[in-house]
């Protein structure tokens, strides 16, 4: 089981900006361009537009129709990216009151049906019965989430058998997955690494 995060469910990088910018922008798709508001709130991590661009053009041979899971949703600028370029349906997770309020408000406004769940992860995915195709974990940086997370996606069965989990974490720090997860791709953007799994097993 997961342990309880020992920070609230925002983004955040270590030695980040006092604040974030005002909002980000759908790099691609049906909603290429919109803006997605940003609290200025210390420690919020949007990803950067050109990491969302690479992470995507990884993912164009399998999003379309998939079924994804932003698990720390913060801005939900993962799984809107994923809605824009044709994904079947997001769901979002996101254990803050006020970044949950925000990311129902940028998808009605953006008109999307999608589903804003607000909970902790770990509660999430052990009450769930969803499975899915791709998986985006990008929890906060103190809180440590990495292999928890990707546990309990496996233990839940929150994966389907082929499923891609997409992972931004610390460059310096080492990660290492469970075995059922294979490195696809990877890529830095300053202190962040950012990479892409497959499930196999």
């Amino acid at each position: 089981m997961l342990a309880p995060p020992r920070s609230r469910n925002v983004r955040r990088r270590n030695a980040s900006p006092p604040s974030s910018p005002g909002s980000v922008r759908i790099v691609a798709g049906s909603l290429r361009g919109s803006r997605l508001d940003v609290p200025p709130r210390a420690g919020l991590r949007p990803t950067p537009d050109r990491v969302r661009e690479t992470l995507f053009n990884w993912l164009a041979p399998v999003i379309e129709g998939a079924q994804c899971l932003d698990l720390f949703a913060g801005t939900g600028a993962l799984g809107i990216e994923a809605l824009s370029r044709g994904a079947g349906s997001v769901h979002f997770v996101e254990a803050d009151a006020k970044l949950a309020e925000l990311l129902r408000a940028n998808l009605t406004r953006l008109k999307q049906d999608s589903v804003v769940f607000r909970a902790q992860a770990q509660t999430f995915l052990a009450s769930s019965a969803a499975c899915y195709d791709i998986v985006f974990l990008d929890p906060p940086f103190a809180a440590d989430w990495w292999v928890p997370a990707a546990q309990a996606l496996l233990e839940h069965g929150r994966l389907k058998p082929a499923a891609w989990l997409y992972v931004e974490s610390p460059a310096q720090q080492a990660i290492e997955l469970p075995a059922q997860f294979r490195l696809h791709r990877e890529g830095h953007a300053g202190a962040v690494r950012y990479a892409l799994y497959r499930r196999f097993g």
